[in-house]
């Protein structure tokens, strides 16, 4: 049976990087995208979100934020833009990072940089989202 191998990969460091994968699933930037062995070859953009790779009845997951996905003879490589395992979310630290965007955003007239802070918003919604799934917590929408 075929399988995948998988690499994703920041400017900082290398998150995974295993053969024998079943699946990926990334964050497409026109939605999640599933790749199976034997997939087309595909090059897309990454959006921010969840990025979950199965093995053998396991799921590693990590969220990522902006990059590139690419497909090529079973070969998955992602090249994240920036990317986090789960396991490294501090939803404490995401939550006060959510809440200091959303201040910025209210207070336009003050911001220089008003997509600098919508993104920010976006990043600490989305690790959020996927920490508190992780944790047990319930998840609040991402907006």
């Amino acid at each position: 049976m075929a399988t995948l191998t998988v690499e994703v990969i920041t400017g900082e460091r290398s998150l995974f990087s295993e053969s024998g994968v079943e699946m990926v699933s990334a964050p497409g930037a026109e939605g999640t995208m599933g790749i199976l062995p034997n997939h087309a070859a595909l090059i897309s953009l990454l959006d921010a979100g969840e990025l979950v790779i199965r093995k053998g009845g396991r799921e590693d997951r990590m969220v990522v934020f902006g990059g590139f996905i690419e497909v090529l003879n079973n070969k998955v490589v992602v090249l994240a833009d920036s990317a986090e395992r789960v396991e490294e979310i501090d939803i404490d630290r995401a939550e006060r990072a959510k809440d200091r965007a959303q201040q910025s955003l209210a207070n336009r007239g003050a911001l220089r940089d008003i997509a600098a802070e919508e993104a920010a918003l976006k990043r600490a919604a989305v690790r959020l989202r996927v920490g508190k799934r992780r944790s047990g917590h319930r998840a609040t929408p991402a907006g």
